[in-house]
């Protein structure tokens, strides 16, 4: 199905990261530069005055629906809201089809999350506006690909290097982490990049995402441990164990302890490496995922994403709705009250 989408542009839905090909992934990333003073509350803007989001998340989220919704709103427009199976009238049956035929009569925009694969397609092929995913199951997640691929440029530009050539470890849940599977397939329109790969028994890359970036030139290394697999990476990628997605076979022994800690890239000799996670983080003990002791290393990134997100999820709408940079600057103002502690 994604290797026939149009490219993402003025009223096209967003669904799958192979929209993209490095032009309109670099005019993407133009306009979320542009953007910035605004998601960082130095600008008011009303572009978006009188749009409509409608904003249904039927899986729980708490960062990427409040960063769409933020996004939505700091350009001036409004939003509606559902969350849960149990708050919609697919609780009583209703379908995918008749859902989006009504809600996008409501909306400008759509921004759906759906724990199948493959229903937020469905529910755009029956919207009357464009549809962004916001993550479909163990499927995709554009926006978050988006957002990662806009950081980690960022961070190795930061340090005089291109995500052409880098090196990259992505750590933990390979198999259901629909992260990872956006993020490798976005990486692979660059030149030369080179993956590690680590992920515990069962929870594999799939071997079709693993083929998209051989394919497309580019080196994959896949490593049974995570010290070996984070050695010389300039940056490393690490998720949490999907464990709403795990079958029982798959829960065991080999998911619990840190996934990734300090003494970990000490002993890689990589305790400089740009460090990123999509979040949440699973913060309790055991819980195999990225540990709090590497908080204050200098190339902790995890929060940077959070906050590109949100530049990044404006250009989104900015483009989805077809509205050019000189609209944006024509409607923002200077604002008049203090936003953070740090003005």
């Amino acid at each position: 199905m994604s290797h026939h989408l149009p490219l993402f542009e003025q009223g096209r839905h967003l669904l799958s990261v192979s929209q993209f090909d490095r032009d309109n992934l670099a005019r993407l990333f133009a306009l979320a530069d542009a953007v910035a003073p605004i998601a960082a509350r130095r600008g008011v803007c009303s572009v978006l005055d009188g749009a409509m989001l409608g904003s249904l998340f039927f899986e729980p989220s708490t960062r990427t629906r409040l960063s769409f919704e933020s996004a939505f709103l700091r350009l001036g427009g409004e939003v509606t809201t559902t969350t849960g199976f149990t708050f919609s009238s697919m609780a009583k049956g209703e379908s995918i089809a008749d859902t989006a035929r009504v809600v996008s009569g409501y909306s400008d925009v759509l921004v759906v999350r759906h724990p199948d694969e493959g229903s937020v397609a469905e529910f755009a092929a029956h919207s009357v506006v464009p549809v962004i995913n916001a993550g479909d199951g163990a499927g995709e997640h554009p926006s978050q690909a988006l957002l990662d691929v806009y950081t980690l440029e960022k961070e190795l530009v930061a340090r005089g290097k291109t995500v052409d050539g880098c090196h990259i470890a992505i750590l933990g849940d390979l198999r259901f982490g629909r992260t990872v599977h956006s993020l490798i397939k976005l990486l692979s329109l660059h030149q030369g990049v080179r993956f590690s790969l680590f992920a515990p028994a069962g929870l594999e890359l799939p071997a079709s995402v693993e083929a998209y970036a051989r394919k497309r030139g580019h080196l994959v290394d896949v490593h049974d441990d995570v010290v070996a697999a984070v050695r010389g990476a300039d940056a490393i990628y690490a998720t949490r164990v999907q464990r709403e997605r795990l079958t029982e076979e798959l829960t065991g022994s080999a998911t619990v302890g840190d996934l990734l800690n300090r003494s970990m890239l000490a002993q890689a000799g990589n305790l400089e490496a740009i460090i990123m996670h999509p979040l949440p983080r699973d913060s309790r003990p055991d819980a195999y995922d990225l540990a709090g002791d590497v908080d204050d290393l200098p190339g902790l990134a995890i929060f940077h994403q959070t906050d590109n997100g949100l530049t990044v999820r404006m250009a989104i709408f900015l483009t989805a709705l077809g509205v050019s940079i000189e609209a944006v600057h024509l409607t923002t103002k200077q604002r008049p009250w203090r936003a953070t502690l740090r003005d």
